[in-house]
């Protein structure tokens, strides 16, 4: 039962972060900014929708008890929407952009990096549960 519980909410987490990676999903970091910006300039609202998965971490954690990788798993997606929304404002509101920092970027990634949280969060939902 508990092992069905866990693929059931391994599999619903993975479809979730596909789909994150699908809209975001570019060949640069800058590129990636952009289709993030689309969404946020037509409303932050709309863009924080955009990420399930950071509600199914706020879900989980109250589902497992505030399980200290529950926990981890949500602490990681806030740090990563708030790291979007802090470069959003950074390159496309302010304006402000280093030399170095527009050359990193504009670096390309490589095909398989958008898709590492799939493989790298789905550890937290199995370790909850242990």
């Amino acid at each position: 039962m508990l092992e069905n519980t866990i693929f059931i909410y391994i599999v619903l987490y993975i479809v979730l972060e596909f789909y994150e990676v699908q809209w975001q999903k570019a060949e640069t970091i800058m590129g990636m900014l952009a289709r993030m910006y689309e969404q946020y300039h037509k409303s932050i609202f709309l863009f924080l929708i955009m990420h399930p998965t950071f509600y199914f971490a706020v879900w989980f954690v109250f589902e497992t008890n505030y399980n200290p990788y529950a926990v981890t798993l949500l602490l990681f997606k806030s740090a990563d929407i708030i790291t979007k929304i802090l470069l959003i404002k950074k390159v496309f509101i302010d304006k402000e952009l280093s030399e170095e920092f527009t050359v990193s970027l504009f670096t390309p990634i490589g095909p398989y990096m958008p898709y590492i949280g799939i493989l790298l969060y789905p550890f937290f939902i199995y370790m909850a549960f242990s």
